[in-house]
């Protein structure tokens, strides 16, 4: 069995390199236009040139999306919690919110800008209601699948109700926590692209839509290259987390 090293950085090292020499292939046999579609050096020459403007429009972004990202998980996490600890509450909420799921977090945009501005603010917003749902349901459900005999066996034990929740529930619930976050983290980066492409005035998402109103392909190929490296990145950061704060689950799946 080959190492994890080998699995986790060599593999999907040799599977880019063989799209990218695909798509190279392909630009150069068929003679594709560059505004039609970049080579890969064109892309790079994109990069090297407008390197600090990239950099700045990608800070933009990250911080638009861990804004709205951490407060999603502030609030998904205490609602999970409140709904799991009452069930007139569960019952009662729980439809409300499947109700705001289903409206397209898309439409919403413009009267976010209506009421917070073309600012940061109403970029926070959309990436925090997209972020918000997965949080919550993956933390309830979690939280709800605590095996009952270790919540009496706590109870047993004299353990007050917040101590059995901080004890015990939560860090049963937390490997359904990380999977939550972590689908929510790839939303909070579609969720800043979408505002910034609403109002591009920052972010990469405006980088994406300036160049296709100048026919900048390249540039355009470059902002979601460094897109793509941005979700990889906190996809990743998460994943390291879990396996830091939860060295247990991990020994448990293995």
């Amino acid at each position: 069995m080959r190492p994890r090293p080998y699995r986790v950085v060599v593999r999907p090292a040799i599977g880019l390199a063989a799209a990218v020499g695909v798509w190279w292939g392909l630009v150069t046999a068929f003679d594709v236009p560059t505004f039609f579609l970049p080579a890969p050096p064109d892309v790079v020459d994109a990069l090297r040139r407008q390197g600090p403007y990239l950099l700045r429009e990608t800070w933009a972004t990250l911080g638009h999306t861990l804004g709205g990202f951490g407060l999603a998980t502030a609030a998904g996490l205490a609602a999970a919690g409140m709904l799991s600890a009452s069930t007139w509450l569960r019952e009662t909420v729980l439809p409300v919110l499947v109700a705001l799921q289903a409206v397209p977090k898309v439409a919403l945009a413009p009267l976010l800008i209506i009421w917070l501005g073309f600012g940061t603010e109403s970029k926070v917003a959309l990436v925090g209601l997209l972020c918000f749902f997965p949080i919550v349901v993956a933390t309830l459900a979690g939280l709800r699948a605590t095996p009952a005999e270790l919540v009496e066996l706590a109870r047993s034990l004299s353990g007050s109700r917040l101590r059995t929740f901080r004890s015990v529930r939560l860090p049963y619930a937390a490997p359904q926590i990380f999977t939550g976050l972590k689908v929510a983290v790839s939303l909070a980066l579609i969720g800043a692209v979408v505002a910034q492409i609403t109002t591009p005035n920052a972010g990469l998402g405006a980088v994406i839509v300036r160049s296709g109103q100048s026919a900048d392909t390249p540039l355009a190929f470059a902002a979601i290259g460094l897109l793509a490296a941005v979700g990889i990145g906190l996809y990743y950061s998460l994943t390291g987390l879990e396996r830091l704060f939860l060295p247990w689950a991990r020994a448990t799946a293995a």
